[in-house]
């Protein structure tokens, strides 16, 4: 296959050479003075002199300055390394940067005038360095840095330099007490000692007059600046976080403490006496993400530990070990035999009246654990409540189905868990990981474009699998990330969300600037092409589904490869880079992508099929069939019409193959409805519904027992109602046609409604007693489609219109 290789990269060179690179614009990009762009800013990254430039630790900087009158807008772009909040006269107004790296480093634009007052006004910002106990997620160029550039003239005299002044807060340490179960790599807890805090930092009147001039660093520079040597800045390409209150819902078990009736859904004050060891287990009912905000007064040296978890473990004995098993969760609601494992903060009263703490970044929690040891004197507990924090995405869609609220509240769930896992990028979960896996995002982005109009946060995502991608031509698997990790299948489905992408939005000026990108990925795969046209053995974590049987989650393959499932996943991306490059591409490299695809399709019978079994093996010899493979070999059109609906129908019957787990169910529902079985899928959502009776108010990572109870490529029924069950789907770029082919299953009655870039796409049925249904069906304005009913097509149009099947 070398001579495939070595064209494959003249043409990547002459792509190079002629595709312009085009900035992601940033959520805020019409703010920004175009002046900024041009190089070097005259604001400087600043820092505390005499600190070293990488260690943990959290910093403040305040600025003061006067205006004879508040203006119209006062913009300015604001950045730091690691985190920062930003506050004007008291008053919280951003945080950032959103999630990035080095060579694209978000800056947030923010309009101050809100805050603004004539006279004296105070800017101030806390910064912190987790340095070595980071986050994987988060990226860092290993120095502390603050920097805040405004956008004209106007605004300069709050350019970050030496007038900026700052202190360290040394009230703040690391705290990693707390036990969690498996891989947890958000970063650590926080133990934060009220005695030695700077309270009232942010205010105006706070006295700032023993802190040190800031140390003034390099000046701000944006991408595209010549010999720059620091963070690359560029405007964030999203919007900012939600952040609302939030109150939990019950307390569940109280020791050493009463409470009063109406805590904590309503702000009430608990006394903890002196010399005594309590504990509140507090019942948020359903899984969330935020701040978590404990106000606090008296309690001279009270320790008071806040836990976070997901579910509460069963306490069982290992037959085997006759030791504890601390993996099994039960039934989410129910406390009684469990005990509380979690991540923690802990805070350290100094007896003061009118403390307040709020975690710096964001957790995670169902279920909250309060433990207060108090001293001499008597805590009071002012409040407790959290602050909801995730991407402001608005749900646009819906679906009912009279007689079946099963399916609704399967799509609440569903909901909330995509919510849960995207903040500044989408991530797999957001208690243990907060890591954007390009596997599970491109799920994502399908939920993101069924049931929003949001464009920001998909865009963003499959611009930062370019970001990750490393000289051999791959993504690594997750990004942004500070630890490289490659799972080389995520690669070939970061190409596929890229024609998601185009399917359903368009946009191809942009994707037209990756494809170079994805043509070095299939270059990279295609130096694996063996001449039987089989991959070799592909390297890196080869990751399918957490399926029992596959050893960490990979497909079963020979030493050599000849592996159906590497064979196939390479087909769907060759064939969905192909799609782009004949439409928007060159039409050289569409040829070179069919050609590869067609050349592996022919082998692929011969290879793999087994005519006793009348399906496809994982691999050459035969050894092992999974679910898996067949849905592939559907959906990569090596089995169509009434063999490809045999295959799936023994695909599901089969309990010896390996079993699609939660996350590659999204693929085998696919295959159904290629198959033309999309009626079944109503029947095989055993998986979604043991979750619910298990109390899960998020979908898991896997069966149980699960380490996660919230990943998002569970969320695939979002999609799956719209797309199969009503069927709707894009038949053209950007959603220009529309196909609409329902697959009803015993339903007589559904209706839904989904976002469209043009408006909203409306589908109602009724069937009667014949089964042969009626459509009423509303298409947006400038599109037109068809829809299918048992192979027979109807035209639609734009507007309402209504279709009567009778047969």
């Amino acid at each position: 296959m070398k001579t495939h290789v070595l064209t494959l990269f003249v043409l990547l060179f002459f792509a190079e050479s002629v595709s312009s690179q085009i900035r992601l614009e940033g959520y805020n990009q019409s703010k920004i003075n175009p002046v900024l762009f041009e190089g070097r800013w005259g604001s400087r990254w600043i820092s505390l002199p005499d600190e070293p430039a990488n260690v943990f630790g959290v910093y403040h900087f305040r600025k003061s300055f006067d205006l004879e009158k508040v203006p119209e807008t006062f913009v300015v772009h604001v950045s730091a390394d690691n985190r920062y909040k930003l506050y004007v006269n008291g008053a919280f107004v951003s945080l950032g940067p959103a999630r990035c790296d080095i060579y694209n480093w978000n800056f947030e634009t923010v309009d101050l005038s809100p805050w603004l007052k004539e006279g004296k006004n105070t800017l101030a910002a806390v910064v912190w360095n987790y340095a070595g106990k980071k986050p994987v997620a988060q990226i860092s160029f290993n120095q502390t840095g603050f920097i805040l550039q405004g956008n004209t003239d106007a605004e300069k005299t709050v350019n970050t330099d030496t007038t900026w002044l700052c202190t360290k807060n040394k009230g703040y340490s690391s705290w990693e007490q707390g036990t969690v179960l498996g891989y947890f790599v958000v970063g650590p807890g926080e133990l934060l000692d009220s005695a030695v805090y700077p309270w009232g930092w942010e205010l105006p009147g706070y006295d700032d007059s023993k802190w040190v001039k800031a140390r003034a660093g390099i000046d701000g520079a944006t991408k595209g600046a010549r010999d720059y040597p620091g963070r690359l800045l560029t405007p964030t390409p999203i919007p900012p976080m939600v952040m609302e209150t939030e109150r939990l819902a019950s307390v569940r078990q109280t020791d050493g403490v009463s409470c009063p009736d109406d805590f904590p859904k309503r702000s009430s004050k608990i006394t903890v006496p002196a010399n005594t060891n309590a504990r509140l287990l507090l019942d948020n009912e359903q899984l969330t993400t935020g701040y978590l905000t404990l106000l606090y007064s008296k309690g001279k040296d009270a320790e008071i530990t806040i836990g976070y978890a997901e579910a509460l473990y069963e306490k069982k004995i290992e037959p085997t070990t006759k030791s504890y098993s601390l993996h099994v969760k039960g039934h989410r609601d129910i406390i009684d035999g469990k005990i509380f494992i979690g991540y923690e903060d802990k805070i350290i009263a100094d007896g003061k009246e009118d403390r307040n703490f709020t975690s710096l970044w964001w957790r995670t929690w169902r279920y909250i654990d309060v433990r207060v040891v108090t001293a001499s004197e008597p805590l009071i507990i002012d409040d407790l409540y959290g602050v909801f924090s995730a991407y402001p995405f608005e749900n646009e869609s819906a679906f009912t189905a009279p007689g079946h609220p099963e399916l609704g509240k399967m799509l609440d769930t569903g909901w909330r868990t995509a919510r849960l896992c995207a903040n500044e990028t989408y991530m797999d979960c957001p208690y243990y990981e907060q890591l954007q896996y390009f596997g599970d995002t491109r799920i994502q982005a399908m939920i993101s474009m069924y049931n929003t109009r949001d464009s920001y946060m998909v865009k963003n995502a499959i611009e930062q699998g370019r970001q990750s991608i490393v000289a051999d031509g791959i993504t690594m698997s997750r990004y942004p990330s500070g630890l490289h990790q490659f799972i080389s299948s995520f690669s070939l489905w970061w190409v596929c969300m890229g024609h998601d992408f185009w399917m359903y939005r368009g946009e191809e000026a942009y994707l037209k600037t990756l494809l170079p990108a994805y043509r070095g990925v299939l270059a990279w795969y295609e130096q694996w092409l063996k001449p039987d046209f089989s991959l070799g053995f592909v390297p890196h974590w080869f990751f399918a589904d957490w399926s029992a049987g596959f050893s960490s989650g990979e497909p079963i393959r020979e030493k050599e490869g000849n592996s159906s499932f590497q064979d196939l996943l390479y087909i769907l991306a060759l064939d969905a880079a192909g799609e782009m490059e004949a439409s928007f591409g060159m039409p050289a490299m569409a040829s070179h992508y069919k050609k590869t695809a067609s050349d592996i399709r022919s082998t692929i019978r011969a290879k793999y099929w087994d005519d006793s079994r009348k399906l496809f093996a994982d691999t050459h010899d035969h050894r092992n069939y999974s679910q898996h493979v067949n849905a592939l070999a559907v959906l990569a059109g090596i089995v169509e019409g009434g063999e490809a609906a045999e295959v799936m129908k023994r695909t599901l019957a089969d309990k010896e193959l390996n079993q699609a787990t939660i996350y590659f169910r999204y693929y085998l529902h696919q295959a159904l409805r290629k198959a033309g079985l999309g009626d079944l899928l109503l029947d095989n959502l055993q998986i979604w519904q043991d979750q619910m009776a298990l109390g899960l108010t998020t979908w898991a990572e896997m069966p149980e027992p699960s380490r996660s109870d919230c990943h998002a490529w569970g969320a695939s029924p979002n999609i799956e109602f719209y797309r199969i069950l009503l069927g709707i789907d894009s038949y053209a770029p950007g959603f220009n046609k529309i196909k609409i082919a329902p697959s009803l299953g015993e339903l007589k009655e559904v209706s839904g409604t989904m976002p469209h870039p043009s408006g909203n796409i409306t589908a109602k049925y009724t069937v009667d007693k014949k089964g042969n249904p009626t459509a009423n069906l509303t298409l947006p304005p400038g599109t037109s489609g068809i829809f299918i009913w048992k192979g027979k097509e109807y035209p639609l149009k734009e507007g309402e219109q209504q279709i009567i099947v009778n047969e």
